[in-house]
């Protein structure tokens, strides 16, 4: 659950600030990405019915036993998400995760700090065979069908997500890893994985170099490079302002641009760009995929998004950007 604050300014260190406005509203990195992908997959639904999708998307987490996880669950499901592998560990005193975020008015940046909570229910045994992505799958087959893709972050422990590379990799299942909280991977993480998207912080403490390598594109061109050769097939590497760097293990590469956008709140701006991609990946996928056009749609769908405030709400339906 997100506590957004909206401040002046950043406050400075001993500084207290009056909040203009502040607001309670379901986010978390892997359940805005769902939301997105949902979203973006489908126009926004009519009244007295659910507008058709082109991709059937699920969320395997935990919540705690309180209200902050039955408006997650309700939340994820009012936009289409599958939410039967979204579970309450038995543990009483486990509480749903929180992001406590900042935001500046002026800018429209943010600064968050996350309470993870229930998030670390999901332990390593979870997903060491993707059975409970198997199950929550939509198919007829008999013992249900494995994912096209799958989507993780850092904010469930890291040793569950470790497991999961392993499983999808001997399983054939594509992995989009989004890295945040950022930290240094082992050299197994990049093995086979197709997609890795960061951005230029999560960049630099991945390819363990100073911030200020990527400010130049060749800094970044090494960078990239350097994921692509510990067996990443797709680099992205989302730049704010300046736009958006890709590299991929065929020799594309080069710089998009960022969208123009009046800037109300980034909060969920990368969830977007990680969704309507993912889009893009499972629908074109093998040689198909143009991982330019991709990152442009990306942009332009988050460009959306920070145009609004808030997470999951400010995300676009796909029809508003047909």
């Amino acid at each position: 659950m997100d506590l957004v604050a909206y401040v002046p300014h950043h406050p400075l260190p001993g500084e207290t600030l009056t909040a203009d406005a502040f607001a309670t509203s379901p986010g978390g990195k892997g359940a805005n990405q769902a939301v997105a992908c949902a979203k973006l997959s489908r126009a926004r639904p009519l009244p007295g019915g659910a507008a058709a999708e082109t991709a059937h998307v699920s969320m395997v987490g935990c919540v705690g036993a309180d209200a902050h996880g039955t408006q997650l669950r309700s939340s994820l499901a009012g936009y289409g998400v599958d939410v039967s592998g979204v579970t309450t560990p038995s543990q009483e005193d486990l509480k749903t995760g929180v992001a406590m975020i900042i935001v500046d008015k002026p800018t429209g940046e943010n600064r968050i700090v996350l309470s993870p909570g229930a998030n670390h229910a999901l332990q390593p045994a979870d997903l060491r065979t993707l059975d409970r992505l198997r199950v929550v799958a939509t198919t007829t087959e008999k013992g249900g069908k494995l994912p096209d893709l799958l989507i993780m972050q850092l904010e469930i422990p890291f040793e569950t997500v470790l497991a999961a590379l392993e499983a999808a990799r001997r399983e054939g299942v594509a992995v989009l890893l989004n890295p945040a909280p950022a930290r240094i991977l082992p050299a197994e993480a990049y093995r086979g994985l197709a997609h890795l998207v960061v951005n230029e912080t999560e960049a630099a403490i991945l390819g363990e170099v100073e911030e200020r390598v990527l400010d130049e594109e060749a800094g970044l061109e090494r960078v990239a490079a350097g994921f692509i050769e510990k067996g990443v097939q797709n680099v992205i590497v989302t730049l704010g302002g300046r736009g958006v760097f890709y590299m991929s293990a065929d020799g594309r590469k080069g710089m998009v641009p960022a969208e123009k956008a009046i800037v109300v709140d980034t909060t969920a701006a990368g969830d977007t760009f990680v969704g309507r991609y993912a889009l893009d990946a499972v629908g074109r996928k093998g040689e198909g995929f143009d991982i330019e056009a991709a990152v442009r749609r990306a942009n332009r769908a988050a460009a959306k998004t920070v145009e609004r405030a808030g997470a999951q709400d400010s995300i676009p339906w796909r029809d508003e950007l047909e």
